[in-house]
């Protein structure tokens, strides 16, 4: 544990509040500033994980990964994002937590759960459940810096067992949060998440490691779902969502409600014109990046299909904003 009061405020809040902590997944080319200030509009989690960020990448601009605007924190934001960190080298992320944190952000977690070939060819993400030497190495290396450290894995790599070895390696290691993922690499997303588990990891953590915080990640699209989740499984402490965003933007939402097509398409003005914004910043990402979020706004049961197709055939933000000025002859 490091002596952070990043994580423990967070805990407490939501608990004053009968409640796990929320937060949204990091997510390529998805949890960047741009988008992190939409979802505070519409309704924010009570915090946000950045993209994935290539650990040597922060001090060194040189490298295949760089960073492109990944840690950026526009001034309207409120809080900065807990910084995901990718890697498998010691010296990497204790040079990188002294960066971030000389940039003022608090807190760092350490990816070991994507499932994309490049990051595992370069021996980040899931490839450290291979190997638990490194997966350890790192974590001390981060907590040298004093930042707030948690990790977010997976149950295993090849097999669901392996959560019965690796997560009690992972808590003896004493992070601020682990965040499992609860499904294995090779699963991808194309199983149901295994929560038959969850039980068996509040035991684990209570009997290893009882100050640190338990996160569930998968198949959780909204609030209430991760609430009720919380409930029927005492000890629980925290709830991440990640593709819930894009099933519906609201997914923070306490109480539910009905949103309209105009309410969503609000949004979608306010990301294009913070898409312009961060363009004026930064080359990266490019307006092609843009098109993946054209569903969550232009939704076929607000009868809002032919706008979405009209949009998909768009070449900039103004052919955007043209199309949603004439939206109503796209609207069955």
């Amino acid at each position: 544990m490091t002596e952070s009061t990043f994580w423990p405020e967070i805990a407490a809040q939501a608990k004053a509040e009968h409640r796990p902590f929320f937060s949204m997944a990091p997510m390529e080319a998805v949890s960047n500033t741009v988008f992190r200030q939409v979802i505070t509009q519409a309704c924010p989690p009570d915090t946000f994980f950045s993209e994935f960020v290539y650990a040597k990448s922060i001090t060194d601009p040189n490298t295949k990964f760089p960073t492109h605007g990944r840690l950026y924190v526009d001034p309207r934001e409120k809080k900065y994002p807990v910084v995901q960190l990718w890697g498998n080298l010691a010296e990497d992320f204790e040079s990188a937590a002294v960066s971030l944190k000389e940039q003022g952000f608090e807190a760092i977690d350490i990816n070991m759960g994507c499932p994309d070939g490049t990051v595992i060819k370069n021996h980040g993400g899931s490839d450290l459940i291979r190997n638990h030497q490194w997966a350890q190495d790192v974590i001390a290396a981060a907590k040298t810096s004093g930042l707030a450290v948690s990790a977010k894995t997976r149950l295993g790599y090849s097999k669901v067992d392996e959560f019965k070895d690796w997560i009690p390696f992972l808590l003896e290691q004493h992070v601020d949060v682990l965040t499992i993922h609860l499904r294995t690499k090779m699963e991808m997303s194309k199983v149901p998440a295994h929560l038959e588990v969850i039980d068996d990891i509040i035991k684990m953590r209570d009997e290893i490691a009882p100050e640190t915080l338990i996160q569930i990640n998968g198949d959780i699209p909204d609030y209430q779902t991760g609430l009720k989740l919380a409930q029927a499984h005492p000890g629980l402490d925290g709830i991440m969502i990640g593709r819930g965003v894009f099933a519906n933007p609201f997914a923070f939402e306490k109480e539910p409600k009905t949103h309209s097509l105009d309410e969503l398409l609000d949004l979608l003005q306010m990301q294009l014109n913070l898409f312009d914004d961060f363009s004026k910043l930064y080359d990266m990402p490019r307006f092609p990046s843009l098109k993946r979020f054209f569903k969550i706004y232009a939704r076929p049961e607000l009868g809002a299909t032919d706008l979405r197709n009209a949009m998909m055939d768009t070449k900039s933000t103004d052919d955007v904003r043209k199309v949603l000025a004439e939206k109503d002859k796209y609207l069955n």
